[in-house]
């Protein structure tokens, strides 16, 4: 076994004892002669920079930078307490409430539904869709519960406003129009003049689309037999998303 294990090896010829024509005696080379593999190989440069070579860079390769390196550790995202509405910006206080968390996530999921949609602005139509898609709000359940769907919206949204190009794409915060905008302060200022403590819900964002008699929003939401009388039905609940444990 001892001797298949070295055959394998990659020996010079050199190592083999040899016979001289005058001397019959044989010729034991060296030790020093003896060329075993080393342990130590001359580092790859491209395999170091394409598949990453263990082994430890030459000083004359330490300056390759890797084809494919190592991703970094992912950071979570920002959280933030206020939306992009037209009061001075701060800590929340009694003069500039705080969004609630449901408020804020059907905010994000508005922009998200604008993407979808390849809108170049998150309008009225993607706030409500953004509540819609949030799912857990009063706001969102008053709608379900009649008959307002995300489904519903979408349709009417593309109907009302058309197909975006195909080729376009969204940026990835789409800012908002004007309608919106002034929804987002409506929802403040009312919230200000209810003299309640607590923050802005998703009722009272719905309550600012609403608000908006020409906004695409408002229409859509005329379109699906939303009145006056089922808005003033959401005002006494505009306050019941405020206190909550949401995961």
């Amino acid at each position: 076994m001892a001797a298949r294990t070295l055959s394998a090896l990659p020996i010079s010829t050199s190592t083999f004892p040899s016979f001289s024509k005058n001397n019959k005696k044989p010729i034991v080379p060296s030790p020093s002669s003896l060329s075993l593999p080393s342990n130590h190989r001359k580092p790859n440069p491209i395999a170091t920079s394409l598949l990453g070579d263990p082994a430890p860079p030459s000083s004359a390769c330490a300056s390759i930078t890797p084809l494919f390196p190592r991703p970094s550790p992912s950071r979570s995202p920002a959280v933030f307490s206020m939306l992009p509405t037209a009061k001075p910006e701060g800590a929340p206080t009694e003069k500039n409430p705080k969004w609630s968390v449901r408020a804020i996530k059907s905010f994000s999921m508005a922009e998200l539904e604008a993407r979808k949609l390849k809108y170049p602005n998150t309008g009225t139509e993607a706030l409500l869709m953004g509540i819609l898609v949030e799912g857990t709000s009063e706001a969102a359940k008053f709608l379900r519960a009649n008959g307002i769907t995300l489904l519903k919206v979408r349709e009417e949204t593309v109907k009302l406003l058309g197909k975006s190009d195909m080729y376009f794409f969204s940026p990835e915060h789409p800012p908002l129009t004007e309608p919106a905008q002034r929804a987002l302060d409506w929802a403040v200022d009312e919230k200000l003049k209810s003299g309640d403590n607590g923050e802005v819900t998703p009722t009272h964002l719905l309550l600012g689309i609403w608000s908006e008699k020409d906004s695409a929003g408002h229409k859509i939401l005329a379109s699906i037999d939303f009145d006056d009388e089922k808005a003033n039905e959401l005002v006494n609940s505009a306050n019941e998303d405020a206190v909550m444990t949401y995961r």
